[in-house]
């Protein structure tokens, strides 16, 4: 036997390293490790929150902060661009990890740095919620110093009196906090007699409400019979969360709130109740009008409603049972072919490259796990994603991969899933749900397309990074493939956990590490498909 034979640089398992450069992957594999910029997009974009197949949440969260902690304090003004880049533009489904990380830029870096994130904090803290937030997270860092106390009376003084007033009636408490308490420790100095009355009211003391209509409102529709409540919230144009419980399950209520214009995010929150009150059939009054507001593209990017939101919305409404809690309801049709359509317009605008795109979603077990602290499994995400690349591109093949397990007859680990363009979102996403569990194998796409000779230019792989059961490293088989098919072939590896690991070789031009859940991987995509 000759046993020198087995010896290769060019086909390595997975579980062993192909380059010096690589590190182990929480599941035994060897992967490369992601530049610190692409660390700090992920946990921007994807959170902690729900930990990852193989790593709980506090476990990832600690490890995450200890490299985030560091970033903050060597690169303060690198994190804080990064952070207004995401949080301003809409790209991360939440707010939390822009506000953490702006708390840690403002307590751990150098003066300059320190000034440029509490600068940045009413671009990134842009709701009462957002202030509590940051207020609990820079807690966990620092005290009240001069300059947190400025920039926190900043946010109170610079906004509009009545804009200010509206975040302290919308928001009056949340995380702990209140905007009493914050009034308390930044200690404002109002130069306008109405915004000195607003801080009056939030501090307990009754002012002259002269001026300060909503306030006046806000007060009145606490005491009111149900039955006026309507009227109240079209005089003062009261949002919601400003009524009292009991007023809630009105449907005149929510149609003078709907008259008013409720806010988009707060619309798909709100469709489960008013389907409920019956201001969703099919065929009644306003329907038609909610359900062009949905898909509305302008509404939805003015108000940075993240695709994600949709997904969820779509996906628990589509289900007619609560996530949480016991409530129930009857979907409308013409509302979940809306909220199908505000997936997609919810995106920016994407050009068509024209290329031959292999779409690679993988389907092992890992991929079941939630991510982002969201009810949204990683492989539902990515499912999701790509249909957004796919209904661009019409040239375009989606397979799901899997290093094989029951269901996936035998030794068959990559097929053609039964889901496309054309289907709505909603049953796409259950189609992937239902497929069975196996290993990691990232490079079967590659694989697939080098033994069936198939023409592709830019392979995406949507996965968690957690590759180790194959013969040959991912980066190796795209190689080969560059050797034997087309030497211009891309590689984009959509990582879909806040991980620091990836399948791309950082060296290599042609290949892209970008981060699931931001907003702007479609165009991401199109424009590294179409670079020189």
């Amino acid at each position: 036997m000759n046993i020198l034979s087995r010896i290769s640089r060019r086909t390595t398992p997975q579980s062993r390293p192909a380059d010096t450069r690589q590190v182990a992957n929480n599941a035994g594999g060897y992967v490369f490790e992601i530049t610190p910029q692409a660390r700090i997009r992920r946990f921007l974009t994807l959170g902690t929150e729900s930990g990852t197949f193989y790593v709980n949440a506090k476990t990832l969260t600690a490890d995450t902060a200890d490299f985030l902690l560091d970033y903050a304090a060597e690169h303060t003004a690198e994190l804080v661009r990064e952070i207004v880049e995401i949080s301003t533009s809409g790209r991360a489904p939440r707010a939390n990890p822009a506000l953490f990380a702006l708390a840690a830029a403002a307590s751990l870096g150098d003066v300059e740095g320190r000034r440029a994130a509490l600068a940045a904090l009413p671009s990134v803290a842009r709701t009462g919620t957002h202030l509590f937030l940051f207020a609990g997270y820079v807690e966990q860092f620092r005290g009240w110093g001069r300059g947190l106390r400025r920039a926190v009376a900043n946010w109170y003084l610079d906004k509009p009196v009545d804009a200010l007033a509206f975040q302290a009636v919308k928001y009056r408490q949340r995380e702990g906090w209140s905007h009493r308490d914050l009034l308390r420790l930044s200690h404002p100095a109002a130069t306008e007699d109405e915004r000195r009355r607003l801080f009056d009211w939030i501090c307990g003391r009754a002012p002259d409400l002269d001026g300060l209509a909503l306030l006046d409102g806000f007060g009145r529709a606490q005491s009111a019979p149900v039955a006026q409540v309507a009227e109240l919230v079209r005089e003062y144009r009261l949002s919601w969360e400003m009524l009292p419980g009991a007023a809630l399950n009105d449907a005149g209520v929510w149609e003078a709130l709907l008259d008013n214009g409720i806010p988009p995010t707060a619309l798909l929150r709100q469709l489960p109740r008013l389907t409920r009150l019956g201001l969703l059939d099919p065929l009644g009054p306003r329907t038609a009008a909610i359900c062009a507001r949905l898909a509305d593209p302008a509404r939805l990017r003015k108000a940075r409603v993240h695709p994600v939101a949709v997904l969820i919305a779509a996906r628990t409404y589509a289900s007619g049972r609560s996530a949480r809690g016991t409530g129930t309801w009857t979907p409308s049709a013409p509302v979940v072919d809306a909220l199908d359509a505000a997936f997609y317009a919810a995106f920016e605008s994407v050009p068509t490259t024209g290329l031959r795109h292999l779409l690679a979603l993988d389907v092992s077990g890992s991929m079941d796990a939630r991510i982002g602290g969201l009810p949204i499994s990683a492989r539902e995400a990515s499912a999701a994603l790509a249909l957004v690349t796919a209904r661009t591109e019409p040239r375009h093949e989606i397979v799901g991969f899997t290093s094989g397990g029951p269901g996936w007859q035998g030794a068959r680990t990559l097929s053609r899933l039964p889901i496309s363009a054309r289907q709505r979102l909603d049953d796409a996403v259950r189609a992937v749900s239902g497929l069975p569990f196996g290993g990691t194998d990232c490079s079967l796409p590659i694989l697939h397309a080098l033994e069936q000779r198939i023409e592709v230019d830019v392979f995406t792989i949507y996965t968690d990074n957690e590759t180790w059961a194959g013969s040959v490293h991912p980066h190796q088989a795209l190689a080969r493939y560059r050797r034997e098919v087309n030497p211009r072939a891309k590689l984009v590896v959509v990582g879909m956990t806040a991980t620091n690991f990836t399948i791309a070789d950082p060296d290599d031009a042609g290949m892209l590490d970008v981060a699931g859940f931001d907003a702007a991987v479609p165009s991401l995509l199109a424009d590294f498909a179409t670079a020189a």
